[in-house]
């Protein structure tokens, strides 16, 4: 039917509390199958996730979509068409920015696409823009410019202006071949404008017929499953307990294996931390060693001062000793010396008084 799924995940769902417009209201009893699917047809992007027949999102991506990251496995975005907020609680991080990254991906593609039909619509308007801002009055009739009345279109018919009769008209072309050749020139334009503007209705039309099987694919494929779940209400009640009792073991098992996962992400944080214990142990071991031979150094250097100290102390009482003689000896020597002058001056006197 032209829609096909390109990206899928798997994720708990959410929706803002309508009254509140702040609690999260869970949509789905486990984690459920989320995809992104495009519809070629209609060049869009649409998020769809389905709770057993039930469509629990639906979601069209448009440009001013913003998907926010509110925590590490938490996202949510705004749909306005819906009137909603959409939550997705995902399993691992990595889950949650892959899905962000398909988000900003689709929703540039959207942008893109958006920008094309705004570009095709503008040129789609541009002959009825060009038709009527001549300052002169065209001639030609309508039936001329837009061919039969099979071949007109509403655009056109609307916006080009009515002839002026052959009575008022102030410039005939027969007093001017350049007059002559601007309206036709003029009529070629308009005309492969109409020839665009036909095309562009022909493909819209296509495209209407298109979206109307669509829909009535749509309609009998809705009325099938509908026909279907009531087919499987009709199952006996037993087939009814096994449907719930495996629904239990499903979400059992994501449970555990959540749990599973968490367990292994604690065991993994507890070898790093051992890891470093140890690491710690190894420099602390290290570093009391040093500490021990440090001291052992300190006891060594304390014995050696203690000698210096006490050969410092016997030099300085030596050199002391060493003073106090040189002292007598000095004094002995003046003595001496003086005794000496003495008995040179007698010596003097003595020659001359002989």
């Amino acid at each position: 039917m032209g829609e096909q799924p390109i990206f899928s995940t798997r994720a708990h769902v959410f929706q803002i509390d309508p009254n509140t417009k702040k609690n999260w209201v869970p949509t789905s009893k486990h984690a459920v199958t989320v995809s992104y699917f495009y519809d070629s047809t209609r060049n869009v992007y649409r998020i769809i996730s389905l709770d057993g027949s039930k469509a629990i999102i639906n979601s069209t991506i448009t440009p001013n979509m913003t998907f926010t990251k509110t925590s590490q496995k938490f996202g949510q975005w705004a749909d306005s068409r819906a009137n909603t907020v959409y939550g997705l609680g995902f399993s691992s991080e990595h889950h949650l920015s892959k899905f962000a990254e398909k988000f900003q991906e689709f929703k540039e593609a959207a942008r893109l696409a958006k920008e094309k039909s705004q570009e095709k619509v503008e040129l789609t308007s541009t002959p009825s823009q060009e038709s009527a801002g001549g300052d002169l009055q065209s001639p030609l009739t309508p039936e001329s410019i837009n061919g039969t009345d099979e071949e007109r279109t509403p655009d056109v018919t609307q916006n080009s202006e009515p002839r002026a009769e052959p009575a008022q008209n102030a410039l005939p072309f027969s007093h001017s071949s350049a007059i002559s050749k601007h309206w036709e020139a003029e009529l070629a334009t308009l005309k492969g404008n109409n020839a665009k503007l036909t095309a562009a209705l022909l493909e819209s039309t296509a495209n209407v017929k298109q979206w109307k099987q669509q829909l009535a694919a749509y309609q009998e494929e809705a009325e099938r499953l509908h026909k279907r779940v009531t087919e499987l209400e009709c199952v006996s009640s037993q087939a009814n307990a096994v449907h719930t009792h495996k629904t239990e073991l499903n979400q059992t098992i994501q449970e555990l294996e959540e749990t599973l996962k968490e367990k292994e992400e604690e065991i993994e944080r507890l070898k790093q931390e051992i890891d470093n214990a140890r690491e710690l142990q190894e420099q602390r071991d290290s570093l009391t060693q040093k500490l021990q031979e440090v001291e052992i150094r300190n006891k060594d250097l304390e014995g050696q001062l203690s000698d210096l100290e006490q050969r410092l102390e016997k030099s300085q009482n030596e050199q002391e000793a060493f003073r106090n003689n040189l002292k007598t000896l000095l004094e002995i020597l003046d003595g001496k010396i003086f005794e000496l002058t003495e008995l040179r001056d007698n010596l003097a006197k003595l020659l001359e008084c002989s």
